[in-house]
């Protein structure tokens, strides 16, 4: 016991844990996924000029991240994949922290693995880990600042305190209070988001600490500083070329999209927590006038929602999970691309049911527990490191303010994706896991760990199944240009077409660019009968005469290019991509 102690073993098998699923996924394809490909581009071109530069999509500000990426190329040579695993490193430590910071938060060590475990594993997170994206580093910012603020409220003695003791106290709570600060400062730079750490979590954290005065000055002065070096950031950020900014102000009419997001949300959030959530369910059985309660008033909310949409045309996602676009959705792993065709369904609509009828089950009985008086475990009634109160206090205000910053992404046409969801998800899990200590029982029983096998099983699929279609876009492209089709010629999807504008462009044609002015200049459209292809205006170099398609009869037919196959995990089929005419044919 004293070894688990010393090494903090079960945070460690965390972190390894991840290391593993991502690696037998194959995480690799040599194309931008998402927006990562000009994020990787932006680390390339910093550790040749010295300077961070960024290429016309950029809202996040990368800071940090962009270093550590190209740290990796220095020390690795450059590629994709190399870039890449400098999130994966960053993933892994925030495995560990969070493991931590479930234990700090009143967890047992069995619980507070099998919850850390359910996050990381899951396909949000893993697709998420092996990627170059923001969200990881974002969350590593905000998990390392509860990490501080928790070890802070740990350090500090009984109020009033006196003498040399009370003042050793004091100088531990500044430091981890001051470590809090920094850390979040610092991470935060590869996500503006992430300072929600230094401007929300450590005020709140200071206002448990209130009766201590010197503590209550120094974090005031630290946390002062904070926000005046985010604010610093946030005047420098808007001032560098190609940059995009983002206004929080809620767009005209976007009422519906604010309702259809929280609709979707309170679907989603419990199938990204399943794990943890279906652990509830037997209590729907104990207490059944309660659960019959609470399901009518919830679809009572639900169902009018759900019609409203419907009525206003707003509704413009499935209601089965997985609802929300982007990352977790019912095909393999990210599918923004916007290829011609349809793409090859994962999860067929009787496994969407199962897992729908599932989340809504375990959300309902979560609920049930929660208005229904606490059942305790001799385990559950020892004095935990912190009380329920201060604990609500550190994570509803982040919560709060989370949601405010997202409300006006939510009325826009974009929406909000599921990705946005990673922090508030990694807040919210230790209120979770503890409910469930504390009301249900002591330990989490044999059941949870069949039940995080199951979801890192599904989330290594949906990775591997993710990169195998990105290697057999590559592997097409390559095909092309072997029969001298060049890269401007083809639409192989906006994440690759951004790539090979960039090889022509110093930045992507986007209207929302401020500086430098003028940069935007609208492009000629395609010719008259092309098929569409997404965001052609962004890219005015690529000027398509074949695409990529999931359809061998999309658009205007096949072209005589041989078909690439590519393998899918768990899936029925392995998935197939052609290329197809963009242009109609010739009149003779």
């Amino acid at each position: 016991m004293q070894l688990v102690r010393r090494f903090r073993l079960p945070a460690l098998f965390c972190a390894l844990a991840v290391l593993a699923c991502a690696l037998v996924s194959r995480p690799y394809a040599n194309m931008g996924i998402s927006d990562d490909g000009t994020y990787i581009r932006s680390a390339q071109r910093l550790l040749a000029t010295g300077h961070i530069l960024y290429n016309g999509v950029e809202t996040p500000i990368l800071g940090w991240q962009l270093y550590l990426g190209a740290a990796f190329i220095r020390l690795f040579g450059f590629s994709l994949t190399t870039v890449r695993m400098s999130t994966l490193l960053v993933a892994l430590l925030a495995a560990w922290l969070l493991q931590r910071t479930l234990v700090l938060a009143g967890i047992n060590e069995r619980n507070a693995t099998l919850g850390t475990l359910a996050f990381v594993l899951s396909p949000l997170y893993l697709e998420l880990s092996v990627t170059y994206m923001t969200d990881i580093f974002g969350l590593f910012a905000v998990v390392i600042c509860f990490y501080g603020c928790l070890r802070a409220l740990q350090a500090t003695g009984a109020p009033g305190e006196a003498g040399a003791r009370g003042a050793s106290r004091d100088r531990a709570t500044i430091g981890w209070l001051c470590f809090a600060v920094v850390s979040n400062a610092i991470f935060g730079t590869s996500r503006q988001v992430a300072w929600l750490g230094v401007l929300v979590v450590v005020p709140s954290t200071l206002y448990l600490l209130r009766e201590r005065r010197r503590v209550l000055l120094a974090g005031a002065a630290a946390t002062l500083a904070g926000a005046g070096f985010v604010f610093a950031c946030m005047q420098w950020f808007k001032r560098q070329p190609y940059s995009i900014p983002e206004h929080l102000e809620i767009h005209k009419r976007g009422g519906l999209n604010v309702l259809s997001a929280i609709f979707h949300v309170s679907l989603e959030v419990p199938f990204l927590l399943l794990p943890m959530v279906v652990l509830f369910l037997p209590e729907l059985r104990r207490d059944a006038r309660r659960s019959i309660r609470v399901a009518s008033a919830a679809f009572g909310i639900w169902l009018p929602i759900l019609f409203l949409l419907h009525a206003m045309h707003a509704q413009d996602r499935p209601v089965l999970l997985p609802t929300m676009k982007d990352w977790v959705t019912r095909y393999d792993g990210y599918q923004d691309s916007n290829l011609a065709g349809y793409a090859p369904v994962f999860l067929g609509w009787e496994a969407r049911l199962l897992i729908t009828l599932a989340s809504v089950g375990g959300l309902l009985a979560l609920i049930v527990s929660l208005v229904r008086g606490r059942r305790g475990s001799p385990e559950a009634d020892a004095e935990p490191p912190i009380s329920w109160r201060d604990l609500c206090i550190l994570v509803a205000p982040f919560l709060v303010a989370y949601a405010l910053i997202l409300a006006p992404r939510a009325s826009s046409a974009y929406g909000i994706y599921d990705r946005y969801l990673l922090e508030p998800l990694a807040v919210a899990l230790p209120w979770l896991i503890r409910l469930y200590q504390e009301r249900i029982q002591a330990q989490m029983p044999r059941a949870a760990l069949l039940l995080v096998a199951t979801t890192a099983v599904y989330g290594m699929a949906m990775t591997h199944n993710m990169f195998s279609l990105y290697r057999a876009r590559v592997k097409l492209a390559a095909e092309l240009r072997s029969h001298g089709v060049p890269d401007t010629s083809v639409d192989n999807g906006w994440e690759y077409n951004f790539m090979v504008e960039l090889q022509h462009s110093n930045h992507i044609n986007d209207p929302r660019i401020v500086v430098p002015s003028g940069a935007y200049v609208p492009s000629p459209p395609l010719p008259a009968g092309s098929c569409p292809m997404f965001w052609s205006d962004d890219t005015p170099h690529v000027r398509p005469i074949y695409g990529i398609s999931f359809d061998p009869n999309a658009c205007y037919g096949l072209a005589p290019f041989a078909p690439v196959r590519y393998t899918r995990w768990l899936a029925s089929s392995p998935g197939t991509l052609y290329v197809v005419r963009y242009l109609p044919p010739m009149k003779p």
